[in-house]
């Protein structure tokens, strides 16, 4: 029989080995002075360095470690994924691997979602140790983010954030949406998002791994993608029959006006009026729009996941299914 596991604590890493002898004995002072049973999982996106041997030796040494090595570099939401579900504990810790994130946090973390009910606990890093070029760009985003997705967060992208472990098995993390996982868990059902300001650290060794403005476009974008797939991820056409309607809509009551203008008023040719080819315009936007959701829809009729609606509890069952759940 397994043993129990109150923390599983998830660090997904890139070339960081000089960091993990160090964060590795920080997780473990804590543990051991919180005598809470853990596991700490490493996943190593694809490291052309040390980290790898660096993570075999700290295992051979303490049993709670455990490591899993992609082949190439994945990118962190597929190490958070990868990680998620690899993990046993009753809450989940994500955390950077840099040593900017401090282990100190996590018994109040542990704390808030065992005993306050929060689904995700978000760090918030108020006072950073961070240049410029990453600081404003990173204000810019979650200014942009809660105003979309209506989740008052001060900062969505922090490292360390706290899970109930349900919550971290049920998401799915894909892409570039690991900024993201508070709104993925809000349209999956897991609304109580609490935040706690944490320590920022100077980063200690190695070099950041920041994108700068490009890293802020591209997470604009992902930003508009999860909250379209939340909203109408099931329900394609709701959205591009909705906009193919008025689109056609106005095209014909613009092709209407102008023929009845033509008719009674005007001596002008419809032709030669602008606002004709405008009418023909909304009117094949409006076709366009019906057309793509038609084909959304036969996508999602033959997708894996169509039927797939994340679950609170199931009272009476004895399969695995319901296992999981729990």
């Amino acid at each position: 029989m397994s043993q129990h596991v109150n923390i599983s604590i998830v660090v997904p890493l890139l070339n960081e080995d000089e960091s993990l002898p160090e964060l590795t004995s920080w997780i473990a002072r804590v543990m051991d002075e919180h005598t809470f049973s853990y596991e700490v999982i490493f996943i190593d996106d694809g490291s052309t360095d040390n980290s790898w041997n660096v993570i075999q030796t700290l295992q051979e040494k303490n049993p709670n470690v455990k490591g899993i090595s992609f082949r190439r570099n994945n990118g962190k939401s597929a190490a958070l994924q990868t990680g998620f579900q690899a993990t046993k504990g009753d809450v989940v810790i994500t955390m950077d691997a840099d040593l900017q994130d401090s282990p100190d946090e996590i018994p109040e973390l542990y704390r808030m979602i065992t005993q306050d009910g929060f689904h995700i606990v978000s760090g918030w890093k108020k006072k950073r140790h961070d240049p410029l070029s990453k600081t404003i760009p990173t204000k810019l985003f979650n200014a942009a983010t809660r105003a979309m997705s209506g989740i008052y967060l001060h900062d969505f992208n922090c490292g360390l954030k706290a899970y109930q472990g349900k919550v971290a098995r049920s998401i799915e993390v894909y892409g570039e949406m690991h900024r993201y996982i508070p709104v993925i868990a809000k349209w999956a059902g897991f609304k109580n998002i609490g935040e706690k300001v944490v320590q920022h650290q100077a980063r200690k060794y190695g070099t950041t791994k920041f994108g700068g403005l490009e890293r802020f476009i591209n997470g604009l974008l992902d930003l508009v993608s999860i909250s379209f797939v939340g909203k109408f991820g099931k329900r394609p056409m709701h959205f591009f029959g909705s906009l193919g309607f008025f689109s056609s809509l106005f095209g014909v009551l613009l092709l209407l006006y102008l023929s009845i203008d033509k008719v009674f008023f005007s001596t002008f040719g419809i032709a030669d009026r602008p606002l004709f080819y405008f009418g023909i315009l909304l009117l094949i936007i409006g076709s366009q729009l019906f057309l793509t959701g038609f084909l959304a829809e036969l996508v999602i009729r033959n997708s894996s996941t169509r039927n797939y609606y994340p679950e609170a509890s199931r009272l009476g069952f004895t399969d695995e299914r319901a296992e999981r759940i729990k």
